[in-house]
């Protein structure tokens, strides 16, 4: 018997698994049977995450989301409430990605990947480590914010009021929580052109209360 729970929490792809399963005859056939019997579960094709029942570890989503595809990092609303800056519990897996816009549904959720420029991608990004075990790539609370703002169609702000009723109002964002805003992440985000007069007031209404 293999030591599936060896992987932990970590998702493994099937050629990994078949690799651990070298002295069986059928390797890819062990795999299957380990799949009707619980102990793995696919996220795509050639894409597995060890049973909490075998792992003793739970599942992470935003691990996952990582390695679902990519490149790419947890953004949007999934990052603002990680952070715990938007009060609504946020049910899908957003992501950002210098790849084709993607969707997954799995036994763990939807995961939804949105497509940016690969000069903007690697603004703004921070590794969370969790209990020393496992880490994912996230935006910071800015980045985020940016992301947000990009990638919602149909946004028209014309001014940096209009700014302020979409964050306090339509985003719920409570401010006084965030400490140490970092203008500098949502410069270089404007920088990069994409809605760069939307962005600009973002960094107007910030300059303006921080």
């Amino acid at each position: 018997m293999i030591e599936l729970e060896t992987f932990k929490n970590i998702p493994i792809e099937s050629s990994g698994l078949q690799n651990l399963l070298g002295n069986y005859r059928f390797p890819r056939n062990k795999v299957s049977a380990l799949e009707k019997r619980g102990q793995v579960i696919r996220l795509k094709r050639g894409l597995y995450v060890v049973s909490e029942k075998i792992s003793r570890k739970p599942v992470s989503r935003e691990l996952l989301a990582n390695h679902l595809y990519g490149p790419s990092y947890l953004s949007l609303e999934t990052a603002l409430s990680f952070y715990g800056i938007i009060p609504e519990r946020v049910f899908a897996i957003r992501s950002m990605t210098t790849k084709r816009a993607k969707n997954f549904e799995t036994p763990f959720g939807n995961f939804d990947y949105t497509t940016i420029s690969a000069c903007y991608f690697s603004i703004g990004l921070r590794q969370e480590i969790i209990e020393n075990q496992y880490a994912f790539m996230i935006a910071t609370p800015e980045k985020a914010l940016c992301d947000l703002i990009l990638a919602t169609p149909n946004l028209r702000l014309q001014s940096v009021k209009a700014m302020r009723m979409y964050l306090e109002e339509d985003l719920r964002i409570d401010f006084s929580d965030w400490q140490n805003m970092d203008t500098e992440i949502i410069r270089q985000c404007v920088e990069t052109g994409r809605k760069k007069g939307t962005l600009g007031l973002l960094l107007k209404y910030v300059y303006r209360h921080f």
